[in-house]
């Protein structure tokens, strides 16, 4: 008698996904609560691999929204909110993270897992009411219209292109003033019309400065 390793039937979306929690919720007034993990597991005996998708992908970071799950093995995905603001506040946003094995294309089983902005903890509203408990279920099922992990922010951001040519020219023109003879100095090789006054290299110094700011922002 041959014993064969168990197969998933492959019927799109008959998988179960285990993932938890099965909702996050971030607090604005407090900053550790806007990163948060979601952690899904893998008990079957094949590799899966896995998206992550979200109805609203630019208030969040994501740090690998795609890859793989290695056979009874688990991955973190780490999750951060970037558009901390009141007007998001009790917004209910979903994420669905969709599974499939590695030779097959469509999504063998998926998992949505609610995503909400509080102000506080201790505004957190109570789960024990029936009519907001209804509420929240009513928003789980709802269909929704869920989006790539193409139109997710990366956590790591790219690097910028680096200050324009202009400010650095502005840049070497400011450090060359600077560098010049003051007005009144006798020991120098430097023409008498190039030695500037004290309040020019003020000037000089003070642009450089501000030159110094735009490309350490950049």
């Amino acid at each position: 008698m041959q014993h064969h390793n168990w197969q998933p039937d492959l019927v799109e979306g008959s998988l179960p996904v285990f993932v938890f929690p099965t909702e996050l919720v971030f607090y604005a007034d407090e900053q550790t609560s806007h990163k948060q993990v979601l952690t899904l597991y893998n008990p079957y005996e094949f590799a899966l691999k896995f998206k992550v998708l979200c109805t609203a992908p630019n208030k969040y970071a994501v740090v690998d929204a795609t890859g793989a799950v290695k056979p009874q093995c688990c991955v973190d995905i780490v999750i951060r909110h970037r558009d901390v603001r009141a007007c998001h506040y009790g917004v209910i946003d979903k994420f669905r993270l969709q599974v499939s094995e590695q030779s097959q294309r469509k999504a063998l089983g998926r998992k949505e897992v609610m995503a909400t902005l509080l102000p506080s903890a201790s505004q957190e509203p109570s789960h024990s009411r029936p009519q907001e408990e209804e509420r929240r279920m009513k928003e789980q099922l709802a269909d929704s219209a869920f989006f790539e992990q193409t139109a997710f922010q990366p956590e790591i951001r790219a690097a910028s292109g680096g200050p324009s040519v202009l400010t650095v020219l502005l840049g070497l023109v400011c450090v060359a003033v600077l560098m010049l003879p003051t007005l009144g100095e006798l020991e120098s090789v430097v023409p008498v019309y190039l030695h500037l006054s004290v309040n020019k290299k003020l000037v000089a110094a003070y642009v450089l400065g501000l030159l110094t700011m735009v490309i350490l922002r950049t």
